[in-house]
């Protein structure tokens, strides 16, 4: 895997770049956030710290997602419920708070690393699967939402999560197969993740009970 590491720290970089060589990950290691926007294209995952010297992490993050869908993982000392929400709301995958033990950082890149290693060739003239509910319109296949007619902005984990439940229309899908199947393991995600992209997804989508929360299992979509 091609890793980008956004990190100001030479010894914490340092450490980082031997432990990721040293798991078959090749990283190119930047220290301001412009660099970001201009090595992204070339990487399967960027580490981001939100303390850089030029422009604060979340501020690359936005510019990030205007123009990218990579894989981000925020690996920073701020552990504030605020910048946590923040980043995952700007379309982080997933977030870190330093001192990170190596052992989860790791499992947390190979998870990224298995979804982008199973992803299904696309077969030829593949029918289109479109999920209905009411007036919303969730394209599985081209990645988009339309809700009476206007589309939908998701980031690329929002989108995610919807399918995951677009898929399995009017069936209960537990917490953890959300988790493990959107992050990759439902024992090293963040759970509180799943709760601030539920919050996004109701909050841009604008129809109360589209996505029905199941009291101590999980989650509906539709009726």
């Amino acid at each position: 895997m091609q890793i980008l590491l956004a990190e100001d720290d030479d010894g914490v970089a340092a450490a980082l770049v031997e432990v990721l060589y040293d798991h078959g990950h090749d990283t190119r290691r930047v220290r301001n956030g412009r660099d970001v926007l201009t090595y992204h294209r070339s990487a399967d995952l960027l580490l981001l710290d939100l303390g850089l010297p030029d422009v604060d992490g979340l501020e690359v993050l936005r510019g990030l997602r205007a123009v990218s869908d990579v894989s981000v993982l925020i690996l920073t000392a701020r552990g504030d419920e605020r910048s946590v929400v923040r980043g995952l709301r700007l379309g982080a995958d997933d977030y870190l708070v330093k001192p990170v033990r190596l052992t989860e950082l790791l499992a947390r890149i190979e998870a990224v690393t298995r979804r982008t290693a199973s992803r299904p060739a696309a077969p030829a003239a593949p029918a289109a699967r479109t999920v209905r509910a009411g007036d919303v319109e969730v394209d599985l296949d081209a990645r988009r939402v339309r809700v009476d007619g206007t589309e939908v902005d998701l980031t690329a984990k929002e989108f995610d999560v919807l399918a995951a439940l677009a898929a399995r229309a009017g069936t209960a899908v537990s917490r953890e197969q959300l988790l493990d199947e959107v992050w990759g393991d439902a024992h090293h995600a963040v759970s509180r993740s799943l709760d601030v992209h539920l919050t996004q997804l109701r909050a841009k989508l604008r129809r109360p009970g589209l996505l029905t929360t199941i009291r101590g299992f999980g989650y509906r979509f539709g009726d």
